[in-house]
Protein backbone atom coordinates (compact mmCIF):
# COMPACT_ATOMS: atom_id res chain seq x y z
CA UNK A 1 0.00 0.00 0.00
CA UNK A 2 1.55 3.01 -0.59
CA UNK A 3 1.62 5.94 1.12
CA UNK A 4 0.11 8.30 -0.97
CA UNK A 5 -2.73 5.98 -1.39
CA UNK A 6 -3.28 5.41 2.17
CA UNK A 7 -3.09 9.43 2.89
CA UNK A 8 -6.00 9.68 0.64
CA UNK A 9 -7.97 6.35 2.14
CA UNK A 10 -7.68 8.14 5.47
CA UNK A 11 -8.74 11.54 4.54
CA UNK A 12 -11.91 10.18 3.01
CA UNK A 13 -12.51 7.60 6.10
CA UNK A 14 -12.16 10.11 8.78
CA UNK A 15 -15.61 11.40 9.08
CA UNK A 16 -16.97 8.16 9.85
CA UNK A 17 -19.65 8.09 6.69
CA UNK A 18 -21.34 4.77 5.45
CA UNK A 19 -20.02 4.68 1.87
CA UNK A 20 -19.92 1.46 -0.70
CA UNK A 21 -16.71 0.84 -1.76
CA UNK A 22 -17.41 2.19 -5.48
CA UNK A 23 -18.47 5.74 -3.85
CA UNK A 24 -14.81 5.63 -1.90
CA UNK A 25 -12.96 4.01 -5.55
CA UNK A 26 -15.07 7.24 -6.95
CA UNK A 27 -14.07 10.05 -4.30
CA UNK A 28 -10.25 8.40 -3.75
CA UNK A 29 -9.60 8.30 -7.86
CA UNK A 30 -8.77 4.65 -7.67
CA UNK A 31 -9.90 1.64 -9.08
CA UNK A 32 -12.43 -0.32 -7.10
CA UNK A 33 -10.28 -3.72 -6.80
CA UNK A 34 -7.50 -1.37 -5.71
CA UNK A 35 -9.86 0.18 -3.14
CA UNK A 36 -11.27 -2.96 -1.97
CA UNK A 37 -7.11 -4.21 -1.11
CA UNK A 38 -6.23 -1.07 0.46
CA UNK A 39 -8.95 -1.05 3.13
CA UNK A 40 -7.71 -5.20 3.84
CA UNK A 41 -5.03 -3.87 4.17
CA UNK A 42 -5.70 -0.53 6.28
CA UNK A 43 -7.88 -2.93 8.29
CA UNK A 44 -4.71 -5.35 9.24
CA UNK A 45 -2.76 -2.46 10.38
CA UNK A 46 -5.48 -1.26 12.98
CA UNK A 47 -5.73 1.79 10.67
CA UNK A 48 -9.52 1.63 10.04
CA UNK A 49 -12.30 -0.62 11.54
CA UNK A 50 -15.85 -1.66 9.27
CA UNK A 51 -19.50 -2.42 10.74
CA UNK A 52 -21.90 -3.09 8.78
CA UNK A 53 -24.97 -0.17 7.48
CA UNK A 54 -28.15 -0.69 5.90
CA UNK A 55 -28.44 -1.18 1.85
CA UNK A 56 -25.31 -3.22 1.43
CA UNK A 57 -23.27 -0.31 2.74
CA UNK A 58 -20.16 -0.34 5.25
CA UNK A 59 -19.33 2.29 7.69
CA UNK A 60 -15.59 2.49 7.99
CA UNK A 61 -13.88 4.40 11.24
CA UNK A 62 -10.40 5.74 11.03
CA UNK A 63 -9.00 4.27 14.72
CA UNK A 64 -6.45 6.06 16.75
CA UNK A 65 -3.59 4.08 15.56
CA UNK A 66 -5.09 5.51 11.63
CA UNK A 67 -5.55 9.13 12.83
CA UNK A 68 -1.91 8.91 14.35
CA UNK A 69 -0.57 7.84 10.62
CA UNK A 70 -2.78 10.00 8.82
CA UNK A 71 -1.03 12.86 10.66
CA UNK A 72 2.49 11.00 9.73
CA UNK A 73 1.28 11.00 6.21
CA UNK A 74 0.58 14.20 6.00
CA UNK A 75 3.54 15.69 7.40
CA UNK A 76 6.14 13.83 5.44
CA UNK A 77 4.19 14.57 2.73
CA UNK A 78 4.49 18.63 2.92
CA UNK A 79 8.06 17.57 3.24
CA UNK A 80 8.74 15.95 0.17
CA UNK A 81 6.31 18.34 -1.46
CA UNK A 82 8.41 21.50 -0.12
CA UNK A 83 11.59 19.39 -0.96
CA UNK A 84 10.20 18.89 -4.60
CA UNK A 85 9.04 22.44 -4.82
CA UNK A 86 12.86 23.61 -3.78
CA UNK A 87 14.32 21.39 -5.89
CA UNK A 88 12.53 22.08 -9.42
CA UNK A 89 12.63 25.59 -8.12
CA UNK A 90 16.26 25.71 -8.47
CA UNK A 91 16.84 23.52 -11.63
CA UNK A 92 14.63 26.38 -13.32
CA UNK A 93 15.82 29.21 -12.06
CA UNK A 94 19.77 27.44 -13.59
CA UNK A 95 17.57 26.94 -16.50
CA UNK A 96 16.33 30.58 -17.12
CA UNK A 97 20.00 31.75 -16.23
CA UNK A 98 21.43 29.31 -19.15
CA UNK A 99 19.13 30.67 -21.54
CA UNK A 100 19.66 33.95 -21.38
CA UNK A 101 23.39 33.78 -21.08
CA UNK A 102 23.27 31.87 -24.67
CA UNK A 103 21.31 35.01 -26.01
CA UNK A 104 17.64 33.67 -25.96
CA UNK A 105 15.67 35.89 -23.85
CA UNK A 106 11.56 34.90 -24.91
CA UNK A 107 11.00 31.64 -24.57
CA UNK A 108 7.49 29.50 -24.32
CA UNK A 109 6.80 26.64 -21.39
CA UNK A 110 6.01 23.32 -22.57
CA UNK A 111 3.24 22.04 -20.48
CA UNK A 112 0.67 23.40 -17.31
CA UNK A 113 0.60 22.22 -14.09
CA UNK A 114 2.63 22.44 -11.16
CA UNK A 115 5.34 22.21 -12.71
CA UNK A 116 4.97 24.88 -15.31
CA UNK A 117 3.58 27.50 -12.05
CA UNK A 118 7.43 26.49 -10.76
CA UNK A 119 9.17 27.33 -13.87
CA UNK A 120 6.96 30.29 -14.37
CA UNK A 121 8.33 31.47 -11.10
CA UNK A 122 11.66 31.16 -11.93
CA UNK A 123 11.39 32.78 -14.74
CA UNK A 124 10.19 35.92 -12.96
CA UNK A 125 12.95 35.85 -11.24
CA UNK A 126 14.88 37.04 -14.21
CA UNK A 127 14.76 38.53 -17.01
CA UNK A 128 13.66 35.98 -19.47
CA UNK A 129 10.21 36.66 -20.95
CA UNK A 130 7.39 33.71 -20.94
CA UNK A 131 5.13 33.98 -23.85
CA UNK A 132 3.30 30.96 -23.85
CA UNK A 133 2.15 27.37 -22.99
CA UNK A 134 2.81 25.10 -24.91
CA UNK A 135 -0.02 21.71 -24.09
CA UNK A 136 -0.67 19.99 -27.33
CA UNK A 137 -4.26 18.91 -27.80
CA UNK A 138 -5.08 20.93 -24.09
CA UNK A 139 -8.95 22.35 -24.11
CA UNK A 140 -7.50 25.31 -22.34
CA UNK A 141 -7.19 28.71 -23.92
CA UNK A 142 -5.12 30.70 -20.58
CA UNK A 143 -2.59 29.48 -17.82
CA UNK A 144 -1.06 31.78 -15.67
CA UNK A 145 -2.30 34.56 -17.65
CA UNK A 146 -0.37 33.09 -20.63
CA UNK A 147 -2.07 31.89 -24.12
CA UNK A 148 -1.94 28.02 -23.98
CA UNK A 149 -0.44 26.75 -27.55
CA UNK A 150 -2.65 23.27 -28.15
CA UNK A 151 -1.51 21.98 -31.80
CA UNK A 152 1.94 21.81 -33.56
CA UNK A 153 1.27 24.47 -36.14
CA UNK A 154 0.76 27.13 -34.00
CA UNK A 155 3.76 26.51 -31.69
CA UNK A 156 5.99 26.18 -35.07
CA UNK A 157 4.69 29.70 -35.25
CA UNK A 158 5.79 31.14 -32.26
CA UNK A 159 8.32 34.18 -32.10
CA UNK A 160 10.58 32.81 -29.11
CA UNK A 161 14.08 31.68 -28.95
CA UNK A 162 13.24 28.86 -27.29
CA UNK A 163 11.57 26.08 -25.24
CA UNK A 164 12.12 24.75 -21.70
CA UNK A 165 10.18 21.74 -20.70
CA UNK A 166 8.00 21.67 -17.82
CA UNK A 167 5.44 18.74 -17.88
CA UNK A 168 5.72 15.81 -15.60
CA UNK A 169 3.38 13.74 -18.41
CA UNK A 170 6.21 12.08 -20.24
CA UNK A 171 9.02 14.39 -20.60
CA UNK A 172 11.14 12.30 -22.90
CA UNK A 173 8.17 12.43 -25.79
CA UNK A 174 8.04 16.04 -25.24
CA UNK A 175 11.35 16.34 -25.61
CA UNK A 176 11.46 14.02 -28.72
CA UNK A 177 8.43 16.05 -30.47
CA UNK A 178 9.98 19.65 -29.91
CA UNK A 179 13.21 18.08 -31.52
CA UNK A 180 11.33 18.10 -34.93
CA UNK A 181 10.94 22.11 -34.19
CA UNK A 182 13.76 23.67 -32.81
CA UNK A 183 17.68 23.41 -32.77
CA UNK A 184 18.58 21.32 -29.59
CA UNK A 185 20.48 24.36 -28.38
CA UNK A 186 16.67 25.77 -27.92
CA UNK A 187 15.32 22.60 -25.98
CA UNK A 188 15.89 23.23 -22.21
CA UNK A 189 15.17 20.67 -19.53
CA UNK A 190 15.81 20.23 -16.01
CA UNK A 191 17.77 17.28 -14.65
CA UNK A 192 14.36 16.15 -12.22
CA UNK A 193 13.24 15.42 -15.18
CA UNK A 194 15.91 12.21 -16.58
CA UNK A 195 15.40 13.25 -20.21
CA UNK A 196 17.87 11.41 -22.00
CA UNK A 197 19.21 14.06 -25.14
CA UNK A 198 21.12 10.98 -26.62
CA UNK A 199 19.19 9.35 -30.12
CA UNK A 200 16.72 6.47 -29.16
CA UNK A 201 15.45 8.39 -25.63
CA UNK A 202 17.54 6.31 -23.38
CA UNK A 203 17.22 7.97 -20.07
CA UNK A 204 21.06 7.72 -18.08
CA UNK A 205 19.53 7.86 -14.00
Amino acid sequence: MTDRATLLLLSALEDGESVTQRGLAARIGVALGLTNSLLKRAAHKGLVKVRQAPAKRFAYYVTPKGFGEKSRLVAEYLSTSLNFFRQARDEYAGVCDAAQSQGHNRVALFGVGELAEIATLSAQGSELEVSAFVQIGSNQSQFSGLPVINNLDAMSKLCIDAVIIASTDAPQDAYELLRGYFDEDQIYIVPLLHVSRRPGGKVQL
